[in-house]
């Protein structure tokens, strides 16, 4: 068994952080798997979705490996930051979806690995929480900007400021999650939403995923224009054509990437 298990589905993978026995920390090891994995996955055509979640039923992922980072110089922390940093940016700019199927406790770089996927669904038992302050640092891996941008500057703040840990039911109500559902359902409801995305166009996928993602940091007349060149790239495609054909026919259509 791999630190990080790639389960491919048509269509869709499903990667699951495989450290159960210590709630799924992030040691360097396993950074250096999911990295690798995403390398793979960015230039994938075959895989249109992708989902993230933890083994086992009461982690998502912990964080960084507090034990190995006793051990570690000076230096070796700066690159498990650099490392942990390029590896959570990677999954926010896969030309693809990503959903965090959080099963269990996001806390620390757990809960920055969920900031940075697209979508975020929820087990009723899951705890969030960037509790960096505590432990005399902040966090190093986007929690600092890619939270406020998701609940607004005020109550990331708050969240970061006082290290507390929220339940799923307080992460919906502020907007971190998409939705929270039963115990023990969160892959299902995951990959219900993932099977829905699969069956849409994967350029436009990547295109409106773009769009919105580099136009949220532009002003309104900016980011129109951005949204203009990115539905530029889709008029001469196959799937643009393959649209308008399967309306007109009353079918499904059937999406290439082309």
């Amino acid at each position: 068994m791999g630190l990080v298990e790639w389960e491919r589905r048509e269509g869709i993978s499903v990667l699951t952080l495989n450290r159960p026995e210590v709630y799924n920390a992030l040691n360097y090891p396993t950074l250096q798997e999911l990295n690798r994995i995403l390398q793979e996955l960015h230039h994938s055509k075959a895989t249109r979705v992708v989902v993230i979640t933890g083994a086992g039923e009461k982690a998502f992922c912990s964080g960084a490996d507090l034990k190995e980072r006793r051990t570690m110089s000076e230096d070796q922390v700066r690159r498990y930051i650099h490392l942990i940093r390029e590896t959570f940016t990677m999954v926010e700019r896969l030309p693809k979806p990503v959903i965090a199927a959080v099963n269990g406790v996001a806390l620390g770089g757990g809960m920055e690995l969920a900031l940075a996927c697209d979508l975020r669904v929820a087990d009723e038992r899951a705890v969030f929480g960037l509790t960096e302050t505590s432990l005399g640092i902040i966090p190093g891996a986007g929690g600092t900007q890619r939270l406020p941008r998701i609940v607004g500057k005020a109550k990331a703040k708050e969240l970061i400021f006082t290290a507390n840990r929220i339940s799923a039911e307080e992460a919906d109500a502020i907007g971190l999650v998409n939705r929270v559902v039963e115990k023990g359902k969160v892959l299902s409801a995951a990959l219900e939403i993932a099977e829905k995305i699969n069956q849409q166009a994967p350029l436009a996928l990547a295109q409106a995923k773009m769009a919105i993602d580099y136009g949220c940091e532009m002003d309104l007349a900016s980011g129109l224009a951005f949204e203009t060149k990115a539905y530029e790239v889709l008029i001469p495609t196959k799937d643009r054509l393959e649209g308008l054909q399967a309306f007109k026919e009353k079918r499904t259509p059937i999406y290439l990437g082309e």
